[in-house]
């Protein structure tokens, strides 16, 4: 590899997907300098992710974000010709959740009745605020997180592929297209098919594929020839809707195309050609058993598999992984681009903090003890609903159990719950029942929520005692803790991650919950500041 170094960074970031760009937003907000590259000289026009889940649009809001992401859900509502607003749900402090944002999902094509859902379930009623910001496909998500990085000054490198790289123990030597660039750490966002992880000789297990998938929009010459919603054949599976001309095919075919989301792909080989008219066209066909005609495509489509793998590692000395590039999986429930975002959000600022050197390098140790349960979870919660959604007379007798299961009240609140992932929890010391869970909406007297004074990054004390105690405690990590203070209520004490997950929590300020903010504080956010200095907010 060629030592003409061009520039030197804190991090590169590998593709500028929503998870790097998040990654590198997080980045650049703990002081890092970082910058992406990225393969496509242009962003991805093809089909993605239609919508976000809660932590998703949390993750949005608990940046600012959420006004903007609101607007994409009104402009996407008003674009497919979506039912007029409803009467709203008044929320705290003035809020307001209209009953269309109540999305639910699908369970293997089985769609979730909203109307069964028990809405005031203690977990869902926790987390609405973001409700009015869930239908933000891919393409949006991409565009608005693009001007969010670009307010930061990061630069995106467009048109560079990553070719080579050397661990140099102190650092990354990373060969490009452009030339090669020196840089502390280097993070693969680059999806399943993952340069970075192949050269890091990261291994990637799993199961292989089974089936074909297609998504895109097409004009329909006869779609009365569909039906609407799911419907199953002998053949695989196919969806018509939600919005005209929206098709999605599946086929048991064993996927053996080059496809990507299908084995890891060797080195020298091209990606997967286009999906063509014809080839949807034809896969419509069979699977629905009707001669139905496509005249032409609108966007390019995409073609995926349910080829199932996690990274044997999510990290290799100064080289990580994160998003597809960590794991794959089929994309039904709509896990794919959220579990991926969640990655950045959580390793953002734990690498930000090593490279600011407040935190020991081992703290990213826990970032894949942290995020490789949540995506061994969406692996097996995918691969269930391929197990249900089979044509064979086995897999159609469990589907019509599993049905069942989902016309009940309990079945339809647990599967929402599932994938809204309100129910998302890391196992960190402590016995509150809000430890490990991200932020709830801690609505306070002015009538703002706590995630509201946490826009710039950095951890955040909520205390609510009459006498500032976690204050004072708080004040000695000046600098990276924010401290927001209340009116008396409960919970008294609330000490937030940067990446939303509550590290600390108490209902009363007595000396076993000053200890354990302590602890807390001292686990997650380094040593104490040289001057502290209390700040508060409120």
């Amino acid at each position: 590899m060629t030592t003409n170094v061009k520039q030197d960074v804190d991090v590169t970031v590998v593709g500028a997907g929503p998870v790097g760009l998040v990654l590198a937003a997080e980045l650049a907000l703990s002081g890092a300098t970082v910058q992406v590259h990225e393969r496509l000289a242009e962003p991805d026009e093809g089909m993605k992710a239609g919508s976000i889940n809660i932590p998703t649009a949390e993750a949005l809001d608990r940046r600012g974000l959420l006004p903007a992401a609101e607007q994409v859900q009104r402009e996407i509502l008003e674009r497919v010709g979506s039912f007029a607003p409803k009467a709203d749900d008044q929320q705290p402090g003035g809020h307001r959740r209209a009953r269309e944002s109540r999305f639910t999902g699908h369970f293997a094509g089985m769609v979730l009745d909203a109307d069964l859902v028990d809405w005031s379930d203690a977990d869902l009623a926790a987390h609405t605020a973001a409700d009015v910001a869930r239908m933000v496909p891919q393409r949006e998500l991409e565009q608005l997180l693009a001007e969010h990085v670009a307010r930061l000054g990061v630069p995106v490198r467009r048109g560079v592929e990553v070719t080579a790289l050397e661990d140099t123990g102190d650092g990354v030597l990373v060969g490009t297209t452009a030339g090669s660039v020196r840089t502390g750490w280097l993070v693969g966002c680059d999806g399943g098919r993952s340069t970075v992880r192949r050269l890091a000789g990261i291994d990637f297990p799993g199961t292989d594929p089974e089936l074909t998938g297609h998504l895109a929009v097409a004009d329909i010459a006869d779609p009365e020839k569909l039906a609407n919603g799911w419907a199953w054949s002998a053949r695989g599976a196919y969806r018509y809707g939600p919005q005209p001309g929206r098709v999605v095919t599946v086929e048991f075919d064993g996927a053996t195309a080059d496809l990507p989301h299908a084995r890891p792909r060797s080195r020298g080989a091209t990606p997967a050609a286009p999906v063509t008219l014809e080839e949807l066209q034809t896969s419509l066909r069979r699977v629905s058993g009707t001669d139905v005609t496509l005249n032409a495509l609108r966007g390019r489509a995409t073609r995926w598999t349910d080829n199932a793998r996690q990274a044997a590692a999510y990290r290799s000395g100064r080289v990580l992984l994160a998003g597809d590039a960590a794991h794959v999986h089929s994309p039904f429930g709509g896990q794919g681009l959220n579990l991926g975002v969640g990655d950045a959000m959580n390793l953002g600022w734990k690498l930000g903090a090593v490279v600011a050197g407040w935190a020991p390098e081992g703290l990213l140790d826990t970032y894949d003890a942290e995020r490789r349960p949540l995506g061994a979870w969406v692996l097996d919660w995918t691969r269930a609903q391929i197990g249900v959604m089979r044509g064979d007379a086995k897999s159609a007798a469990l589907r019509e159990v599993v049905a069942e299961l989902l016309s009940t009240r309990a079945g339809t609140t647990y599967a929402v719950k599932k994938i809204s992932g309100v129910t998302q929890r890391i196992d960190l010391p402590g016995d509150h029942p809000l430890i490990g869970r991200y932020v709830p909406d801690l609505w306070l007297r002015d009538g703002s929520r706590l995630v509201d004074h946490g826009h710039a990054g950095g951890f955040l004390l909520l205390d609510r005692t009459p006498d500032g105690t976690f204050a004072r405690l708080a004040a000695a990590w000046n600098g990276r803790v924010s401290t927001v203070t209340d009116d008396q209520a409960t919970p008294t004490g609330v000490l937030v991650r940067p990446d939303g997950v509550v590290a600390w929590a108490a209902d009363t300020p007595d000396t076993d919950a000053v200890t354990g903010l302590e602890a807390a504080l001292n686990r997650w956010a380094g040593a104490r500041s040289s001057s502290p200095e209390h700040r508060p907010v409120g």
